[in-house]
């Protein structure tokens, strides 16, 4: 008894029990980090929501008499459910609308840029698959102008429809637009089989108007100078 006695003493003396302000400084911040503490503090998560169900206990109910009291409080809430229902039906109408334009092309969600289709249409066209070369081509073609902001092929166009307001771009080449937008629908919907000759026709097209600027788009001449 005597020996755990003297031992217990010894101890408890190399235990500092007034420390200095740094020291306790120190072993609080060491305590601290240990990490029961560590995962004990409130994530990012735990203060949006406090920060939420805060909001939602400062709406208190109006204490004035009568309905107009109310009515500001019913707005918010009212406006509040509109908005959330609205994402959650319609998700965001911007995002949704761009994304569909960017894909829709002639009817079809097609993403590929007028390089890849471009690719694919020769790709067709090395098996002889002249029906499915000449509909890619002139996919390229449509989406080349759309890419270089010229025109814009919005859902519903249609091959006939966008061949007229690329001839407005490009006035003199509106008798090979026509008929490439005539090939187009013959290959897609009404059963006419793409020849070699047609579709090397529309490749020709799409190169042309591919290096081609709108007239309106020219630089003008320089005039003389007297």
């Amino acid at each position: 008894m005597i020996a755990g006695s003297h031992i217990h003493t010894v101890i408890r003396a190399a235990i500092p029990v007034d420390p200095g302000a740094p020291e306790a400084r120190k072993w609080l911040r060491e305590e601290l980090a240990k990490a029961p503490y560590e995962a004990a503090k409130p994530t990012w998560f735990d203060r949006l929501s406090t920060s939420i169900l805060d909001w939602f206990a400062s709406l208190t109910a109006p204490s004035a008499d009568g309905f107009a009291a109310w009515v500001p409080l019913l707005l918010t809430v009212a406006v509040v459910v509109l908005v959330v229902a609205a994402l959650l039906i319609f998700g965001l109408p911007r995002l949704n609308r761009r994304s569909r334009l960017a894909s829709d092309l002639f009817g079809v969600d097609d993403r590929r840029g007028a390089v890849d289709l471009r690719r694919a249409a020769l790709a067709a066209a090395s098996h002889r698959d002249w029906n499915l070369a000449s509909a890619e081509m002139f996919r390229a073609l449509a989406r080349g102008l759309s890419e270089r902001t010229i025109l814009i092929v919005t859902p519903g166009t249609t091959a006939h429809s966008f061949a007229a307001r690329a001839a407005e771009a490009f006035p003199g080449e509106r008798v090979r637009l026509s008929e490439a937008a005539e090939l187009f629908d013959g290959v897609r919907y009404l059963g006419v089989d793409g020849t070699e000759q047609r579709f090397l026709a529309l490749a020709a097209l799409e190169s042309d108007l591919r290096a081609a600027r709108p007239p309106h788009l020219e630089d003008p001449a320089p005039t003389k100078q007297p």
